[in-house]
């Protein structure tokens, strides 16, 4: 904080000066020059962070900083809080998850997931229900089955819902989809849901992010 202090000198540059007629110009002192310096430096910084300066509210520091925020026609808050990503929470959509591969992941009624290349097969009609910011349940809307991952990285069928049937929901880059375990991982690293090049589950601990078999573009049903 810069702090200014009165100057001990006169206005007048030189002390001779003070006793003519002539009018001299004021000379805004080097203390009051520094002070203005700083207040201009502080404004800066504020409209280039996009933010006001936090702290306790009684201090007195702090009210000096947010007169000159306000001065400024700052419109932000000195208290800053946390957003709220709760409305994601809940959130349904049906789709179809389209591979990478050509293939649509299905949950048939004995749990077996598998790839069809058969468009708006029934059993191909996911429910992906948001549980947490990032994070879905994929749910077989024909079948009422939830997709879930073994410690071993092997897909399947569950009639109830688990950790296991918890996967985190990430858009890539070209963007397709990628579902990696969120309970289970292999010697740290993800595990994700997978279709090899003929329809086939593979295991996930075999499956990378940027391998197409991870990759799923979910369509909506026509």
């Amino acid at each position: 904080m810069c702090k200014w202090t009165p100057p001990a000198i006169g206005l007048h540059p030189n002390p001779a000066a003070a006793g003519t007629s002539a009018a001299v110009p004021p000379v805004l002192p080097r203390a009051a020059s520094f002070r203005l310096a700083c207040i201009a430096l502080l404004l800066a910084a504020v409209s280039a962070l996009g933010g006001c300066p936090q702290g306790d509210p009684g201090d007195a520091g702090h009210k000096q900083l947010q007169g000159l925020v306000e001065a400024a026609n700052c419109s932000w808050t000195l208290e800053r809080h946390a957003r709220s990503y709760n409305h994601l929470e809940g959130d349904v959509r049906l789709r179809h998850l389209y591979s990478a591969n050509k293939f649509f992941l299905c949950i048939d009624k004995s749990g077996k997931v598998d790839g069809t290349r058969r468009k708006n097969y029934a059993d191909s009609l996911m429910e992906i229900r948001s549980v947490s910011v990032g994070v879905v349940a994929i749910k077989s809307v024909s079948t009422g089955l939830y997709l879930a991952m073994s410690k071993k990285g092997t897909l399947f069928g569950s009639v109830k819902y688990s950790p296991s049937c918890k996967f985190k929901e990430r858009i890539e880059e070209n963007g397709y989809n990628t579902y990696a375990s969120l309970r289970w991982k292999y010697g740290g690293r993800q595990m994700f849901v997978s279709l090899n090049g003929r329809g086939k589950p593979r295991r996930g601990h075999k499956a990378r992010r940027r391998h197409p078999s991870t990759h799923f573009l979910p369509m909506l049903p026509s």
